[in-house]
């Protein structure tokens, strides 16, 4: 068995300091796309936070459907304390829980709390099963004399996750209770929710309330609507004993399946589930830092809510449907993300056969020669504004065949990646195109950000980078010999020919045009709008990081040299070198403030990933010292969100965590990395 468990005590010092109650977060998900996740006190603190947030099928999409539990224990001589972290009051802090909770730990990815009350230790714990929109709260009684009764009062607010908390009610709520079932409907696009009450005891008091002025901090730092309303049908009391668990259910699935398995054996499956991803994972992956990284990469693998289409698509060639989740709370599933991330979550964790159904997958969606950038909340159809997405389409695929050597796959996508060659050469949508005259690949249209530096507030694109930019040009040199080596394996030799032709004079326009002699690095961008951008920019270390560098060996050591000086930092590398006059040092304020920086000076962890390639490129025997770029990363599991990696970083000291709280590709690229430097 695998005992994989991260701890956060909560004693004597460090009562007075509440911050990290309210700014280390959780997060707990259902394979769906649906989540639970919330501040280690309880306190709701973003409008994402919540203990059920419901993928539902399209046009609907994820939904925070129960939002908050306040919960006290009662004693005998009528005396209460509440346990958990209250919503926050406007203006002020409430958070009694730092007076009686003594730890917070993850076992196997799973919170449990442990609060103490003179001799009274309490615990609980929370799951999601796997492939439901379900959520269990478990309490227990580990120590003290009884009677001890449990109060639970749970709060909620129906709306779409990425809606804002101010957002009107919509009332009336109604309950209907039909015996021990409790269902809470309101607007008719919401599901109900179902409520579920075990316990010595067990009662629901009916007291409709609306607690009003809740402030949610997180999203008035961030300049969104920060005060917002929850209704309660009122509250559930049970007594506590020891051996007797007190649990509530809430759920919008149907009552035949809520009540297929009771919570002990709910948590017993998916305690079996995650010991079967551990077992599964690489050996090297199966060590303490890695096999957390492995949970946390489970997070993100998902079976997209409501995808008919894609389902019936793939049935029918005997696949099931998985994509990833780019991050959590808002991100959907990315095209770029997912292929960037494909490696570390699926092919390291031993998921190969989860991988080949999301490269089949995505295959699906190609048009004109393209991948979808992304698939908008509730929504079927993919986007398609990206320039990069599919050049990594190659680069995953790569990865894919190495582990599997999967050549059905391969013959079956090579009509398509040949289609995809010949779009890009020809010319394809938003400015994409093979500039003939040196085999460049160029890409831009105004008003749309088509690289992975992508932030754009409303008409403003913060850093188009149109032109020939770096990384497209080494990642488009990797896709045509690849290319070329899988067609002539398969006996093509003349179409692999012409793709080596092609892949060499990109080879040798790349190397005459990008490197900055004055810099001792590469150009960002060249044949840009303002002509050749020399701005220090982590995109070029993809030019020696990819299976198939494009750039001449003699460069790899200065470029690497200015890479680490100016942009490396312990949590990842900076997206823009300090001494430029458009770095910013802090990623905070509100939206547009937020973007301006978000590729300017921003850290990016996922970016350590094609820099240890680079480095092991460069100095192939230097393992440790490769490793050693990872430690930051470490601490960082134990700081944001526990057990995750966050999406990106300040660009200074204290390299404060920023965005989503949990990042596929930063996940996946430090699991991938730590195999890779295990000695």
């Amino acid at each position: 068995m695998h005992n994989v468990v991260r701890r956060m005590s909560w004693t004597g010092e460090n009562r007075a300091e509440t911050e990290p109650l309210l700014t280390r977060e959780w997060l707990v998900t259902n394979g769906l796309g649906g989540y639970a996740s919330g501040t280690v006190s309880g306190a709701l603190t973003r409008r994402y936070h919540g203990l059920l947030i419901a993928a539902l099928s399209a046009p609907t999409g994820r939904v925070v459907m129960l939002s908050h539990l306040s919960e006290q224990l009662r004693f005998a001589e009528g005396n209460t304390v509440q346990i958990g972290g209250a919503e926050h009051a406007e203006g002020e802090l409430d958070l009694p829980v730092s007076h009686c909770l003594i730890e917070v730990c993850l076992e196997a990815g799973l919170p449990i709390w442990r609060y103490k009350v003179d001799d009274v230790v309490l615990e609980k714990q929370l799951l999601l099963p796997h492939g439901q929109n379900t959520v269990y709260v478990i309490y227990r009684l580990v120590s003290g004399l009884g009677p001890v009764y449990l109060e639970l009062r749970p709060s909620m607010h129906f709306r779409a996750q990425g809606a804002p908390v101010d957002q009107p009610l919509h009332e009336p709520y109604t309950l209907t209770i039909v015996g021990e079932q409790y269902e809470i409907t309101a607007a008719p696009e919401f599901p109900p929710l179902r409520l579920h009450f075990h316990g010595v005891r067990a009662a629901l008091t009916v007291d409709r309330s609306v607690a009003r002025h809740i402030f949610y901090r997180t999203e008035a730092r961030r300049g969104y609507a920060a005060h917002g309303v929850l209704w309660s049908p009122g509250y559930f009391s049970a007594e506590l004993h020891h051996e007797q668990n007190v649990v509530l259910l809430a759920s919008t699935e149907e009552w035949s399946l809520i009540h297929t398995l009771r919570a002990e054996e709910a948590l017993a499956a998916e305690r079996e589930r995650r010991q079967r991803l551990l077992a599964a994972a690489a050996p090297v992956a199966q060590q303490p830092t890695a096999a957390e990284l492995v949970l946390a990469a489970d997070q993100f693998i998902i079976t997209p809510a409501g995808r008919v289409e894609d389902a019936a698509r793939g049935h029918a060639a005997g696949d099931e449907v998985r994509t990833i989740i780019a991050g959590y709370h808002w991100f959907t599933d990315w095209g770029r993300d997912t292929m960037i991330a494909l490696e570390g979550l699926t092919l390291t964790t031993g998921r190969q056969i989860e991988a080949g159904w999301t490269l089949r997958n995505f295959a699906r969606y190609i048009r004109d020669g393209l991948i979808p950038n992304l698939f908008p909340e509730g929504d079927n159809q993919g986007l398609y504004h990206t320039a990069d997405a599919t050049l990594w389409f190659f680069h995953a695929l790569d990865r894919y065949l190495e582990v599997t050597h999967d050549r059905p796959t391969l013959r079956l996508l090579l009509p398509q990646l040949l289609e995809i060659v010949d779009c890009h050469q020809r010319g394809t949508r938003f400015g994409i195109g093979v500039d003939p005259q040196d085999g460049l690949l160029r890409q831009g249209q105004e008003g749309y950000q088509l690289t992975w530096m992508d932030a754009k507030v409303g008409d403003w694109v913060v850093t188009p980078r149109c032109g020939k930019a770096v990384e497209i040009n080494a990642l488009w040199y990797n896709a045509l010999c690849l290319l070329a080596g899988w067609l002539r394996a398969e006996q093509d030799d003349k179409a692999a020919a012409r793709l080596a032709a092609c892949a060499e004079q990109v080879r040798q326009s790349f190397n005459t045009r990008f490197w900055y002699a004055e810099g001792g690095y590469l150009y960002d961008v060249v044949d840009g709008e303002q002509g050749d951008d020399p701005a220090c920019r982590p995109n070029q270390i993809l030019a020696f990081a990819l299976r198939h560098p494009i750039l001449e060996r003699a460069k790899w050591e200065p470029v690497l040299a200015v890479v680490r000086q100016h942009l490396l930092t312990p949590v990842g590398l900076r997206s823009l070198a300090p001494s430029h006059p458009d770095y910013k040092p802090k990623y905070d304020g509100d939206l547009r403030a937020r973007d301006a920086a978000y590729h300017q000076g921003t850290v990016w962890p996922w970016l350590l990933g094609p820099f240890i390639d680079a480095w092991l490129h460069t100095y192939p025997q230097d393992r440790a010292g490769a490793r050693g770029f990872l430690e930051g990363l470490v601490s960082h599991l134990g700081e944001a969100c526990l057990g995750s990696i966050s999406e990106i970083c300040d660009a200074e000291a204290p390299y404060t965590p920023r965005g989503c709280i949990s990042q596929a590709w930063s996940v996946a690229e430090m699991l991938r990395c730590w195999a890779k430097t295990t000695e």
